[in-house]
């Protein structure tokens, strides 16, 4: 009983069309008439550009957090179960609108939407940012007072820190901090939430508005380009997120003092917001020319310049072969006018939600695209889990910064997976691939990418030895000097870890190594400090500050020469199993089947999986941080449990994907075997009529 959106609307649309295009050309309008309409904004060319800038910098920004989660982790005490719904969260949005935009279609003003919604994504990115500017500056030593240097004497081993220590702590945990926590932490789930509703209409109403306005041969080479351009997003986020996390948090009001800290200190907190506020400016500067574009536009006439030289090279078959597709489509417009793809202009919103669930259950009735379908959300989970976890993985697993672990992931992974979707579609076009192929190839990527996976499993760092945590009793330390740390009086909450390079144990604070001292040595543009006077270690010091350093950091180089290597295998299985889809559902149920893909591989994989990855992670923290009691960043992680679980994950998503991709090509080839036990049942069956009624004309055969 909704209000009807279609065929009643669409008379005005065309006199708007006429008129607009009407005044333009002809040479009755007033020349000024003719100055004043910008012609500029009714180039479809302009409008790829424009639109490809406009996809790169949202996925710059929806990518951004990715690159920066650890980092948002140690600045507001989350832990990785939370940091994973909170970048969930941008799907939940998206999700919830999608199936209204795909309904929508072409019924609004496409360009003015799409330009509304990088307004909202613009406006969510300095929402990100808000968190900082509205929380108190990053103290990365909690228990120093305020007026006083951070990590100056409260992590010493001094005997009157035992009365005081309490205080600041307690200071901490009042009611007003706490809700101002929790604000905090809003906020940046709302701001997830609106990226996520504000990038709905990006997408698909662009590239159903290239698609109406461009020349028919012109289309799928500006969808080509508009492609190419918005996949090097997660790249650039990762490489913005990189050149931002060198510098400090707080770099708009440093202390007086300055700080002590380096990018390799564990405490190190990048400006995690300047990423997000760049990349907002950029999603602004892409929507302002998108209110300027008319609702409708002439048709482009003409094809390319180059792409015409390319064809008059080319064969006449490969025209003759593309002339019966043009040739079809006006055919086969009646044949799809009985399925919804026809039908959906003419319901109203209200019979549309009815009659979605029933087509659903029809399009996951095929067992071609079911399967497709779960190996893709099984492919999509890994991915999910590598995107925004694996950044954290080399930073604990190897020691490297936060800043170089994004440079090697923005640098390696995400170009060889372009490389790999590009050689996959090359594949299924060059070799003209059927569907029993296309599931061959599929199979076979999933199969290497798992075995490629294998190698991980021994590729990493063995844990820290860490006073108190994680110690070995036959080494040096607290072990052999049991009362070394009775009259420091160490204050449970604090952590400015230091390393004992002899013995290679790491200590919480100075104060637990039973340090007395500090001195800081000034060398180039650094300073370095160190730690004297140590009771609990053997020679009593020095100790430099900040954590040890890892033996096989090496190793980061090869482990993530397999991880990109395992991403591009996964990425050559897109463009065949697109194919699987495409030709496994009834051709007016494709449109929809692609929208449900779509949808299902949202709710089955991007949403949950960032949360099953941080749960798997938080499960091998040997010592968190605590907050008023409660648990929150983790600060010594078990190595050997972090790689096998966060391995383990993508193993088993990896095996997923191979067994449904196996299923696959055995529906297929049970599919053959029976049509080609019904050809021959037919030809057999002719053969017998044949024979039956052979005897009968052979006299007249004779007479003839």
């Amino acid at each position: 009983m909704g209000p009807r959106i279609g065929p009643a609307q669409m008379p005005e649309k065309e006199t708007k069309a006429t008129m607009g295009t009407e005044d333009t050309p002809g040479g009755k309008a007033s020349p000024d008439a003719q100055d004043s309409r910008p012609s500029v904004f009714h180039s479809i060319k302009l409008f790829v550009l424009c639109h490809s800038l406009l996809q790169l910098a949202q996925l710059m920004i929806s990518g951004y957090l990715k690159s920066s989660i650890s980092t948002v982790e140690k600045r507001f005490g989350l832990s990785s179960q939370t940091s994973g719904l909170l970048a969930a969260f941008n799907e939940v949005g998206n999700t919830a609108l999608i199936v209204f935009v795909s309904y929508f279609g072409s019924r609004v003003h496409r360009p003015r939407l799409i330009g509304c919604g990088a307004v909202l994504v613009a406006l969510a990115g300095l929402l990100m940012t808000l968190p900082h500017f509205i929380s108190e500056p990053y103290r990365y030593d909690h228990t120093s007072p305020e007026d006083m240097p951070q990590d100056f004497k409260v992590s010493l081993c001094l005997p009157t820190t035992s009365a005081p220590t309490p205080d600041p702590s307690n200071g901490s945990c009042s009611s007003y901090t706490e809700a101002r926590h929790l604000t905090v932490v809003g906020i940046m789930f709302m701001a997830q939430t609106l990226l996520g509703v504000g990038g709905v209409p990006i997408q698909p109403f662009g590239i159903s508005y290239i698609d109406d306005f461009a020349h028919n041969s012109n289309s799928p080479l500006y969808l080509g380009i508009l492609f190419a351009v918005t996949t090097m997003g997660p790249g650039m986020a990762y490489g913005l997120g990189g050149l931002m996390l060198r510098l400090y948090v707080d770099i708009d009001r440093m202390p007086e003092g300055g700080i002590s800290l380096t990018t390799k200190d564990p405490r190190w907190v990048g400006a995690w917001w300047l990423g997000f506020l760049i990349s907002a400016g950029l999603v602004a500067l892409a929507a302002t020319p998108y209110f300027f574009f008319p609702r409708e536009m002439p048709k482009e006439k003409h094809e390319l310049h180059f792409r015409r030289k390319v064809l008059a090279v080319a064969s006449s078959p490969v025209s003759k072969g593309k002339d019966p597709v043009s040739e079809q489509s006006p055919g086969e417009s009646p044949k799809k006018q009985d399925g919804l793809a026809e039908v959906a202009p003419d319901l109203t919103v209200i019979q549309f939600i009815k009659v979605f669930p029933r087509v659903l259950l029809r399009t996951l009735r095929h067992p071609i695209f079911l399967l497709v379908v779960l190996s893709q959300v099984c492919v999509s989970s890994m991915v999910a889990g590598m995107a925004i976890f694996l950044p954290k993985f080399l930073e604990r697993q190897f020691s490297v910064t936060a800043s170089h672990a994004n440079l090697l992931i923005g640098c390696l992974s995400f170009p060889l997976a372009i490389v790999g979707m590009v050689v996959g579609g090359a594949l299924v076009k060059r070799l003209h691939l059927g569907p029993m192929r296309c599931s061959i190839l599929c199979l076979l990527g999933a199969l290497f990418c798992l075995l490629l996976g294998l190698p991980l499993f021994f590729m990493g760092c063995p844990t820290h030895q860490i006073a108190g945590i994680l110690h070995q009793p036959t080494q040096p330390g607290p072990g052999l000097f049991p009362g070394c740390m009775k009259p420091c009086s160490c204050p449970s909450d604090d952590f400015n870890p230091v390393c004992d390079p002899s013995t290679h144990v790491e200590y919480i604070t100075p104060c637990h190594a039973g340090c007395r001292s500090r001195v800081a040595q000034e060398a180039l543009d650094k300073s370095q400090v160190f730690y004297t006077n140590c009771s609990c270690v053997v020679g009593g010091g020095p100790l430099p500050a900040g954590s040890c350093d890892s033996a096989c950091s090496h190793l980061v180089l090869p482990f993530m020469l397999l991880v990109s290597l395992g991403a591009a295998l996964a990425c050559v299985t897109h463009t065949p199993s697109v194919m699987l889809i495409l030709r496994g559902v009834k051709k007016e149920d494709k449109t929809l089947a692609l929208g449900i893909q779509f949808m299902l591989m949202r709710v089955l994989a991007w949403m949950p999986s960032p949360v099953i990855h941080g749960s798997a992670i938080d499960t091998t923290c040997v010592h968190w941080a605590q907050r008023c009691g409660h648990r929150a960043v983790c600060r010594y992680y078990n190595h050997d449990l972090l790689r096998n679980r966060f391995i383990g994950l993508q193993f088993f998503f990896k095996t997923g994907s191979l067994v449904c991709f196996a299923l696959v090509l055995a529906i297929l080839r049970q599919q053959d075997k029976e049509a080609g036990t019904k050809a021959t049942t037919c030809s057999s069956g002719l053969e017998q009529q044949l024979l039956l009624s052979g005897p009968e004309k052979k006299p007249e055969d004779s007479r003839v």
